[in-house]
């Protein structure tokens, strides 16, 4: 583990990112190796599981705190097991765990390292993003995505030792993965905890190691599952796959698979929560006279009677039209803003024609001027 990277370093980030530079950060370094557009590339299936694993930690706000206090070793207890653990950052001898918990009552390192190495672990969560129409995030839809993930390797059945063999338990630790040692200081005899190196802190030795494996129990292998993307769902959210993330240690359970949506714009609707925005063009008499104009729904087009003397910006509310709640109760509402266009040419007869329609036009037709001219009139102090 001396060569792996720093997790910030991995995404891009620095150490005061936000949630979101962290989300958006992971989601670029996933699309760039990601095993879909890099077949059979080992170089791009490592990158990425360098990326999970950085997003893994950085996502979780408590991982997060413990890997900046501590680094690898906060959310890895058999992070630099051959350097005596936390010695090679400059503690000397002492386990910061057993330190802290001696005065605290426990906390994090000590209970760390005193818990069963052997015993069943969950897998990791893996997360995939998947973007989807407009459209489809409305109504639904089933999309098959692929992933690497960690699976229990069928040779040694997870237990990292080749076939006919097993491991065996420490005899340096006994099975627990720790020694304790004694050192005599100022301020009396201390005892610490320290990762055993001749297991490597994991309690138990693997003389053969299996060869399909090379021992870790777990192999790589790419997947794809289909997944039912419920109608309504919106940008940014997750659906969470159960199980279907890496294969657990020691019998342990799945991670789950976690599968961020993004949905792209569309060209004629906008979406606020589940209710949904369009934008209908009308002419000018249309809008002086009243019309029937067709407008577009998510459930395809219907008529609507604009009224007569509509104004421009006049919004309108289609109950019922808009997106399903994600629990299938219920929809949103449609809001349809009329725009009236005004035409950019007009030929000699039209200009006549909107010439002697003027003409016939009082003050009384146009409320909003005649509104103004009055408060022109009180504001300068015109009769």
């Amino acid at each position: 583990m001396a060569d792996k990277r720093d997790y910030y370093e991995v995404l891009g980030l620095s150490k005061s990112a936000s949630e979101e530079e962290i989300k958006k950060a992971y989601r670029k370094q996933a699309k760039k190796y990601h095993p879909d557009l890099h077949p059979g590339d080992k170089e791009c299936e490592e990158a990425m599981k360098e990326v999970n694993e950085a997003y893994e930690i950085l996502s979780d706000p408590e991982k997060k705190a413990r890997y900046d206090q501590y680094g690898f070793a906060g959310v890895d207890p058999s992070y630099g097991a051959g350097a005596g653990g936390f010695g090679g950052a400059g503690f000397g001898d002492f386990d910061l765990g057993d330190i802290f918990g001696s005065f605290f009552g426990g906390g994090f390192g000590g209970q760390q390292q005193r818990r069963n190495p052997n015993a069943p672990r969950q897998g990791e969560n893996l997360h995939v993003n998947l973007t989807i129409s407009f459209m489809e995030a409305v109504h639904g839809c089933t999309k098959t995505v692929s992933v690497n993930r960690r699976e229990t390797c069928p040779e040694c059945s997870g237990s990292g030792a080749a076939k006919g063999t097993s491991p065996e338990t420490c005899p340096d630790c006994n099975g627990s993965g720790s020694v304790t040692t004694q050192q005599r200081t100022p301020f009396g005899i201390m005892q610490s905890r320290q990762p055993c190196t001749r297991c490597g802190g994991k309690g138990r030795i693997i003389k053969e190691p299996c060869k399909h494996c090379n021992g870790s129990g777990r192999v790589s292998a790419v997947k794809k599952y289909e997944v039912n993307i419920p109608a309504g769902i919106d940008d940014d959210q997750s659906i969470a796959l159960r199980g279907l993330g890496d294969a657990g240690a020691n019998g342990g359970p799945a991670g789950d698979l976690i599968v961020n949506i993004s949905v792209r714009r569309d060209e004629v609707f906008e979406r606020d929560r589940f209710d949904v925005y369009v934008t209908v063009p009308i002419t000018y008499a249309q809008a002086v006279m009243g019309a029937d104009v067709v407008v577009p729904t998510v459930d395809g087009k219907v008529q609507y009677t604009v009224p007569e003397g509509t104004q421009p910006g006049t919004t309108f509310r289609l109950r019922g039209k808009g997106i399903q709640y994600l629990n299938g109760r219920g929809r949103g509402d449609q809001y349809v803003k009329v725009d009236v266009e005004i035409p950019r040419k007009l030929n000699k007869e039209q200009r006549k024609a909107l010439e002697a329609f003027e003409q016939t036009m009082k003050e009384d037709n146009y409320e909003q001027r005649k509104g103004f001219a009055r408060r022109l009139r009180e504001m300068f102090g015109d009769k």
